[in-house]
């Protein structure tokens, strides 16, 4: 690199990270555009729009009010992934989505969910069923129905339903004249396809319509122009975009079992309250201080340019956290967590070549140049597994697992960058620009190599023993307290309780002057209170209470707080985890590890070493399992993100030691167990500075959150610690040892058959 390359890559650094700051600290124009104080936060961390529905008509059965939930789960996630649907009593559902304010914009884009048909344009007996009359600002197709729906239904006219369509989707085509044109595309279900197909040959060889009604009146009112076989159809003839996105929009919200009106609509203030903020904000800028000197004192200039590259990390998820508008909770915070331990890990795993390549004997600038070779592939390897891993839990999740695989994703590409791009820039031009000498960068010292297969039956040992704490301790737990963990309302629903106070309580006041009323009362730690904005209105959900209890604190409220009785009203409510969100979570993780196994297979050559790095995984999430157990933890939607970013950190810990384990191997096959042995000792040792080093950055980022913060964020920063820990001693005391056993028992039944033979 020439000296003016050099100081433009220094002047550009200086500029961006400068830019960046501005950016995230003030950001552009009237709104400050690009602030971080715009990025969308959830309801724990800012609140939202709360919404309750009420199921019209005879009270639906327990199956249809889970389907309905499960759908409006899906179709809501277009404002935040981190929006929740739950039941409340019998027949009613409540929508509560974070980081939006204009509850009336929310009622007017998501419809009224009701009842959608589609009915033939004439009966069985060539009875037209509806006819055009005219289209007013009122009902903009024109088209009125001649029978009632009941009608409709006893003669078979009403071809299709909404639950029969799987998806509906506004888009543009070129047609054949080669113009850009609005089409709603529509999915059917399996059993929708047959009853599509059917309507579709009668309407095509009649020339005939199916009108798309829904809410008391026609949304569209398309001429069937071919028959179709195959659940796969377009509405075209939309006049812009718009059009065609509202049109789509009622046909999914049309696509449920049971028919509500919405009954009230508020917005609500943060769960956690500003001190969650503050002290997770405060305890994210130690963290990376601590971080940063840390390196500076381990790596010296290698380490003050990690810095830079951690800044700039920092920087970027910011500014992209409000340019792809990602909703931001405690579980998306665990995602730019892993995101930032791994930024280390790949900084660390490159320095520590470099100190290797001088101790070999190599000049600075050419050691920076084979350590960033040698460093790639396990780079790669680690951020391409767990890439494959957040993509998965991105399109198969829902919830708060596809939030935090977003954030996630952004965190890795970005780290990548970083670390690989802007990093090694940086490093290039400082030597360039006369920081050569060895002293600025160190020399890797000559360890002598541990024989971590040699103590694999003792690490064995303990493994088995921390995993079996796992089922030993649930059932302790199902016999004492009734259930195998400590779940929360999250996951196993509670009593919401509506109470109108006499004055304006903060969210702070309510934590340190309601909450202590309620916990005496209900004996319940686990208590979840949100504020309806610009309101005396609170609403406090906790365990779910007995009607003896529900007196008890409603005369507690008034006792303490002089409530009048009559504002205060209670239901029971569902889990915000749905049985089907659990189901899609499990599915995407069982998918996410099948993947990543196929992958590693195919990258390593040897599918032992993706039985073991799963394996591995496995041991570290039921670790963390018993821990939860143990310690009674209660388990929430942050557990869900715990042992997600656990899986991620400890896969990403492991392809480090097989990356290393390939090189020492090379092309050349072990047929000795002695070889193979020293082998994997002498990777294991070589890579643990970089296993100590990137747990201890990661543990420290995670501690600070836990010393500053709220209890509910302790209570999620613990069991993180307790998984880095556990990955840490995993990946260097168990993985390689099961790839050494599989490899040399394979080996083994190989000879002795070749023997028979």
């Amino acid at each position: 690199m020439k000296k003016s390359r050099a100081v433009l890559v220094m002047v550009v650094t200086a500029v961006l990270i400068s830019l960046l700051a501005f950016t995230s600290a003030v950001g552009f124009g009237p709104t400050g555009t690009g602030a971080a104080r715009n990025i969308i936060l959830g309801l724990d961390l800012a609140g939202g729009v709360s919404i309750t529905y009420q199921a019209v008509g005879d009270t639906p059965t327990s199956e249809e009010m889970a389907d309905t939930i499960y759908k409006l789960q899906r179709r809501v996630e277009q404002y935040s992934t981190e929006a929740t649907v739950y039941q409340e009593g019998n027949d009613r559902i409540n929508i509560e989505i974070p980081g939006v304010t204009d509850a009336n914009q929310i009622l007017e884009e998501l419809g009224s969910p009701g009842s959608l048909y589609f009915i033939a344009q004439t009966d069985a007996d060539g009875n037209e069923n509806y006819s055009y009359i005219g289209q007013t600002q009122d009902n903009p197709t024109g088209y009125v129905l001649n029978k009632t729906i009941e009608e409709l239904t006893e003669d078979g006219s009403i071809v299709l339903n909404g639950t029969d369509v799987e998806t509906a989707k506004a888009g543009q085509i070129t047609n054949e004249m080669g113009n850009r044109e609005n089409v709603v595309t529509l999915n059917m279900t399996e059993e929708g396809t047959k009853k599509f197909a059917e309507a579709t040959k009668k309407a095509y060889a009649s020339g005939e319509s199916i009108g798309i009604y829904y809410d008391g009146k026609f949304v569209s009112v398309p001429v069937v122009n071919t028959e179709i076989t195959d659940g796969n159809a377009q509405i075209t003839g939309m006049e812009d975009y718009q059009t065609a996105e509202n049109i789509a929009s009622t046909i999914r919200i049309g696509g449920l079992k049971v028919e509500l009106e919405e009954i009230r609509s508020n917005v609500v203030g943060a769960q956690l309250g500003e001190e969650a903020i503050s002290t997770s904000l405060l305890a994210g800028a130690i963290g990376l201080v601590i971080v940063i000197l840390f390196m500076i004192a381990v790596y010296r200039l290698p380490g003050a340019v990690a810095g830079i590259g951690l800044i700039l990390y920092t920087e970027l998820t910011l500014v992209c956290l409000n340019a792809f508008d990602i909703t931001l909770t405690l579980p998306g915070i665990a995602g730019i967590i892993l995101g930032i331990g791994m930024a280390v890990d790949a900084n660390v795993i490159i320095y520590a070549r470099i100190r290797e390549e001088i101790a070999a004997g190599e000049s600075v600038k050419m050691a920076i140049r084979t350590g960033y070779q040698k460093a790639f592939s396990a780079i790669l390897d680690g951020n391409i597994t767990t890439l494959i891993a957040a993509i998965v839990l991105m399109i198969k999740g829902s919830g708060t697992v596809k939030g935090f695989a977003i954030t996630l994703i952004l965190s890795i590409v970005l780290s990548m960058i970083t670390a690989l791009l802007v990093s090694r820039l940086i490093l290039n031009a400082l030597y360039t620009l006369g920081l050569k000498d060895e002293k600025f960068y160190g020399r890797a010292k000559e360890r002598k190599t541990i024989n971590f297969v040699g103590k694999k039956n003792l690490c064995f040992a303990i493994s088995l023993i921390m995993v079996a704490c796992a089922p030993i301790f649930m059932t302790v737990n199902q016999t004492a307290i009734g259930e195998v963990l400590n779940y929360n309302l999250e996951f196993k629903g509670g009593t919401s309780t509506n109470v109108t106070f006499n004055e304006d309580f903060t969210i702070e006041e309510l934590d340190s002057e309601v909450k202590p009323i309620v916990q005496q009362v209900t004996n319940d730690t686990d208590i979840q209170i949100t504020k309806v904005t610009d309101s005396y209105e609170v609403n406090i959900k906790t365990r779910e209470l007995s009607l003896e209890e529900r007196e008890e604190l409603n005369q507690a409220l008034m006792e303490n707080f002089g409530v009048d009785e009559t504002t205060i009203s209670a239901e029971n409510i569902s889990s915000t985890v749905s049985r089907e969100m659990r189901t899609d979570a499990v599915i995407a993780v069982l998918i996410a590890t099948v993947c990543m196994l196929i992958y590693i297979w195919f990258r390593f050559k040897d599918i032992r070493f993706g039985a073991s790095a799963v394996l591995a995984l496995i041991h570290d999430v039921l670790v963390v399992l018993a821990f939860y157990a143990i310690s009674r933890i209660t388990v929430g939607t942050t557990f869900i993100a715990c042992m997600l970013t656990i899986v991620g950190y400890s896969i990403n810990a492991t392809i480090v030691i097989f990356d290393r384990i390939r090189e020492n191997i090379g092309d050349t096959e072990k047929e000795n167990k002695e070889e193979l042995a020293e082998i994997v000792n002498k990777s294991i040792t070589q890579t643990l500075t970089r296993s100590i080093y990137t747990s201890l950055t990661t543990f420290m980022t995670i501690a600070v959150l836990f010393a500053v913060g709220v209890p509910s964020i302790r209570e999620f920063a613990l069991p993180l610690m307790i998984g880095i820990v556990c990955g840490a001693y995993s990946s260097v005391c168990i993985t390689g040892s099961l790839w050494y056993v599989m490899k040399t028992r394979g080996r083994k039944a190989k000879k002795e058959e070749e023997i028979v033979a």
